[in-house]
Formats: structure tokens, sequence, C-alpha cells
């Protein structure tokens, strides 16, 4: 135990690591998960699938979400830095379309706990980043959905570099707003 600290958000089942890191001349060592230090800290999800993914500097991979299929995720940084957002979707709850951000780097070795039913988006900081993401389900092809990054209705306050273009990808570029989510949910035509 003591291990981790576990930082909860304004924003329920959200939580932030951090483990304890033992360093010395020679570099460091830390435990990255411990199924038992994270059950103390409330997380008793069953991960089975880890991914890991390279962005160059300005890329935004987001805001994506798993339709039939939800997972619960545990993200971090192996290198470089990102803006890590999660948006609440879960229906009834208080914070619904509300968003929490913060940065995840090889620096600070934090962690990201988000639960199934949260979007989930990423902005790269560094000249690249390798990003890694736990999950508690497998990726179901033909699954996602997704959020536009940019939409006002959410109001995510993106850390954007001056003069670094936002580079994302074709799917990323036509996700739809909170509010067209909502209606395509709820079954309403345009």
């Amino acid at each position: 135990m003591g291990k981790i600290t576990v930082q909860t958000c304004d924003i329920a089942g959200l939580k932030v690591i951090t483990p304890a890191v033992y360093g010395d001349s020679r570099g460091y060592f830390m435990e990255t998960y411990n199924y038992e230090d994270f059950a103390a800290a409330g997380i008793t999800e069953t991960f089975v699938q880890d991914n890991q993914s390279l962005s160059t500097r300005g890329v935004l991979r987001g805001l994506h979400f798993q339709i039939q299929y939800p997972q619960d995720k545990l993200v971090r940084v192996v290198r470089g830095e990102v803006f890590d957002v999660a948006v609440d979707l879960r229906d009834g709850s208080p914070t619904f379309g509300k968003w929490y951000g913060l940065v995840l780097s090889e620096e600070n070795k934090k962690q990201f706990f988000i639960p199934k039913n949260f979007a989930h988006g990423f902005y790269v900081l560094s000249e690249t980043a390798e990003f890694c993401y736990k999950c508690t389900d497998f990726y179901h092809p033909g699954d996602e959905g997704g959020l536009q990054w940019n939409d006002p209705e959410i109001g995510v306050v993106w850390p954007l570099l001056p003069g670094v273009p936002v580079n994302l990808s074709e799917k990323d570029m036509k996700w739809g707003s909170l509010k067209e989510y909502l209606e395509a949910k709820r079954g309403v035509k345009k």
C-alpha cells in the first residue's frame, strides 16, 4: 500500500493516480499498475487490453467513446506531454456534458482513470508523445462514436500551441456536437 495517491475530480468517477517513484543516480522504478492498490482506491475494474499510440505536436485525438461496448480506461503518457480530457456522457449524471482536463507527461507520471460512458481525447503538447491505454473491453470495429473537439456547448479549454495547427484525423473532423449526439440518441430527426 501507499504506492499510489489518488485524487478525485470535480466529476464523480474520474480519478488522477500518481504513483510512488523510487529514483537514484541510475534512474527510477515505479509500479504503473497493482490491482490491490487500485482496488483499495476504489478501482476494481478488470483490464483486458492495452493500447499504445505515438503522435506528433499539435495532434488532437478525440473526443471518442464506444457506443455498444463502453470501456473504462486507465491512460498515461510514457514519453512526451499531452493535455488529456474526459467528457461526461452518463445518462442522468448531474455533470452530463461537463469536461475535466489535465496534463499527463513522462515527467509527472500521472495516470487518469476514465469510467465507462465518457468521451475521451488528448492534444499533444510535446514534439512527440507516446500514450498508453488500459481498457476493460476489447476493441469492437464500428462501435466508436465521437464529439466535435471544439464544440462550444462542451467548451473544452484546450491549451493550443501558438502557430501550431490542430492536426485531426479525417474521422475526427466529422464528429457532431453534443446537441447532435443527444438528438441521435433520442431518435430526433433533423
